[in-house]
């Protein structure tokens, strides 16, 4: 549930993959947020409440001149304890985020800020299972303008803390949490043509982890790594072509990885482009799933481990990280003003993965797998905008494989095809109304089958346990690993809102909205002991209002 509040977001760049050499650390994907500063010039708001919960959006300068301004938003659910009246049944969904930030400017341009942020966020069944994942932490990010240079220097330095568990009334208490900080300096370097960036950055984190596989085997894993890398990226306009070269250096606790990077743009004309990406990745950070899970709700996170097993020719790994190659081809097309169309096709190699080892039954097994994966697929979409109509569609088409030496394996991710549809519409006197349709269609995850149960005996008394009148617990047999499939998930959300505007610098609006609008039995947990499942949100009609200041 926790999100950064689209209201003080200031822009999102998603690099699904062949991302520049600015970034580094993942073998997958990117996602770069940041937040707005609070405003120079006045005082302003946005208070909002509805059936699931409320939202609070303050901003402004602290003193005149807008030296130094502030941004606080916090927003919370009560959709736990109004359900039961609103609704006539329990939805067990909770949520508090906060976050703040100072910024002080300076009249060159320079700024500097501080920011804090606190998420909490629980899915409580009772008797069935409890979900909870909290993120907390604190940062500052400067920016330098030097008066007589044409270097831009920036650099940030943060902490941060995230910690999921899942209490399940079948299993055992899941744990895994990771914390540290960071710091990093980048410089830009303006050119006649295009600009050079380069930086370095360095992590510290920790990261605990406790779970049990499908045999039941408890696995806790306790961990310190630190990071180092550093890069330089050159952005060059030439002609109709864009070229950008870059270059990676990655340091890990467990090696080096040097990873080159490039893209290329090229102009055909004014309404067609074609782009080009590709390059090396390294990732330190694990996340890991369970097969005993039909839906994957626990997502651990643990590093890499030093203790690999030996490969199928019996020498160790040189690489102790995971490892990647990226390929992305695409086109872009602007078929009018208001329309344009874009494609994009990919392909990851992941060379080196590692694995928790999900047939470990004892101390003597390898605690970790080596495996390799490829990921592939095309992602096409529809961009319509003009006044009053905003369309935007996309639809992807992806295969997901994972090889561990004895098998090939569709992991839990696999999503075979995925479409999103969005639109709003603006009508009435002065546009005061406005429509908004979300659609979204998914095919099933994998997951593991259950194949059968049986009585396991642990003899906990050693070779004195007497067998033949012991009561063992329940085991279970699951069949091959991600052989099944989850249902299709589509879910239609719809809203209608009113903005009334009642003076200069106020606005109020009205938003009547309906969650799941066709009543979708979507899974969100499935017990396989109790063989219960449990859904997603039903239908929810809903009525709110905000109004901004």
């Amino acid at each position: 549930f926790s999100v950064f509040d689209a209201d003080i977001i200031k822009t999102t760049d998603v690099y699904t993959g062949g991302f520049s050499a600015e970034y580094g650390g993942r073998v997958s994907s990117i996602m770069d947020i940041k937040t707005k500063d609070g405003n120079k010039k006045r005082l302003q708001g946005k208070l909002s409440s509805n059936t699931f919960g409320s939202k609070l959006l303050v901003e402004g300068p602290l003193k005149k001149g807008g030296g130094t301004t502030f941004l606080f938003s916090g927003k919370t659910s009560y959709l736990d304890k109004t359900s039961e009246a609103l609704y006539n049944f329990s939805m067990p969904y909770s949520y508090t985020d906060l976050y703040g930030k100072l910024t002080f400017n300076a009249n060159n341009g320079s700024k500097a800020n501080i920011y804090g942020f606190n998420f909490q966020d629980q899915v409580n069944y009772q008797g069935i299972s409890d979900l909870q994942w909290n993120s907390n932490g604190l940062g500052s990010e400067f920016i330098l303008i030097p008066g007589n240079s044409p270097v831009l220097i920036e650099g940030n330095f943060a902490y941060s803390e995230y910690y999921i568990s899942l209490d399940e009334n079948a299993s055992p208490l899941r744990e895994s949490s990771i914390s540290g900080g960071s710091m990093g300096f980048d410089f830009t370097s303006f050119q006649p043509k295009g600009k050079i960036k380069y930086g370095f950055d360095v992590y510290s984190f920790e990261t605990k982890y406790k779970t049990y596989n499908s045999a039941n085997a408890k696995i806790e894993l306790n961990e310190n790594n630190s990071e180092f890398s550093a890069y330089v990226n050159y952005l060059y306009r030439g002609g109709r072509f864009i070229f950008e070269p870059g270059f990676r250096l990655q340091k890990y606790t467990l090696g080096t990885s040097p990873e080159p990077r490039l893209g290329i743009k090229y102009l055909a004309s004014d309404v067609l482009r074609f782009k080009l990406a590709t390059g090396l990745y390294s990732q330190n950070i694990m996340s890991t799933v369970s097969d005993r899970d039909v839906v994957n709700l626990f997502y651990g996170f643990i590093s890499s481990p030093e203790n690999l097993p030996a490969d199928e020719d019996g020498n160790e790994y040189k690489d102790k990280i995971q490892k990647a190659r990226h390929i992305i081809l695409g086109g872009e097309y602007d078929i009018n003003l208001k329309m344009d169309f874009q494609i994009e096709g990919y392909i990851k190699d992941f060379t080196q993965l590692t694995n928790i080892n999900r047939n470990m039954i004892s101390n003597t097994d390898d605690e970790f797998i080596i495996e390799s994966g490829v990921a592939k697929g095309v992602d096409a979409l529809v961009k319509f905008k003009s006044k009053k109509l905003y369309i935007w569609a996309v639809y992807s088409l992806g295969f997901i494989t994972r090889n561990d030496g004895n098998r090939t394996y569709h992991p839990h991710f696999d999503r075979r095809h995925n479409v999103n549809f969005v639109t709003s519409y603006k009508f009435g006197k002065n546009e005061g109304w406005k429509a908004d349709m979300r659609w979204n269609l998914g095919s099933g995850f994998p997951f593991t089958q259950t194949q059968g149960f049986y009585e396991n005996l642990t003899f906990a008394d050693g070779i004195n346990t007497d067998y033949t009148s012991t009561n063992g617990e329940l085991g279970i047999e699951y069949a091959e690993l991600n052989e099944g499939r989850l249902p299709y998930y589509h879910r239609l959300d719809a809203s209608i809102s009113k903005s009334i505007k009642l003076n200069k610098s106020s606005i109020l609006d009205m938003t009547f909205s309906v969650t799941n609008a066709y009543n979708r039995e979507n899974i969100f947990y499935f017990n396989r002991v109790k063989y219960e499942r449990v859904d997603q949100l039903p239908i929810m009609p809903s009525f709110g209002a905000s109004i901004t200041f």
